[in-house]
């Protein structure tokens, strides 16, 4: 595995080591002690799968709130997204700050996410799956988003989501989020 850092403080991108052949290909997507050995936190707690039938498909931005904030790995098993990343810690030089990355099955990319950011992703194709494993519990009365349209944020989205829950429609910017918390 070969750990890309992102330009929001502690983020990464982990590329596989894929060892192909005729069959097809062999790659580690984890590894608790290289996980350790890199600073990072152990994301074998509980795992997640998101299914999304339609291609448009948005969910998020989610999140934990403090004191549970919650660090999650990411991968596309199936399909493709547009994933997006936005740091809301309090005290973050890279506050307020989102970053995007291409996650699909055929590149085979995981999105290590730290406790204190949002999270969200569109679906790029129909029948798109994303794997999740996380290194914290999910604390449902903590459990808190910010709206994916947020003019401050101007996250720059491939195209107008086609299925959005109306909840993640509903949710509040981050100005008025933070300013509630």
């Amino acid at each position: 595995m070969m750990f890309e850092r992102l330009m929001l403080d502690g983020a990464l991108l982990i590329h596989p080591d894929r060892h192909a052949d005729e069959r097809g290909y062999f790659a580690r997507t984890y590894c608790r002690e290289t996980f350790l050995a890199q600073g990072l936190k152990d994301c074998s707690l509980q795992c997640s799968t998101s299914f999304n039938a339609r291609r448009g498909t948005l969910r998020g931005l989610h999140l934990q709130r403090h004191p549970h904030g919650e660090t999650k790995l990411i991968r596309c098993v199936r399909g493709q997204v547009h994933d997006i990343i936005v740091d809301v810690r309090d005290g973050s030089a890279s506050y307020g700050r989102w970053h995007a990355v291409h996650l699909s099955e055929e590149n085979g990319l995981s999105l290590y996410v730290p406790a204190g950011f949002a999270h969200g992703f569109m679906t790029l194709v129909d029948e798109t799956e994303l794997l999740y494993q996380m290194a914290d519990p999910f604390v449902s009365v903590s459990a808190a988003g910010i709206v994916w349209n947020d003019p401050d944020l101007d996250i720059n989205w491939p195209f107008e989501p086609i299925v959005i829950s109306a909840k993640d429609r509903s949710l509040p910017t981050l100005k008025t989020w933070r300013d509630a918390s």
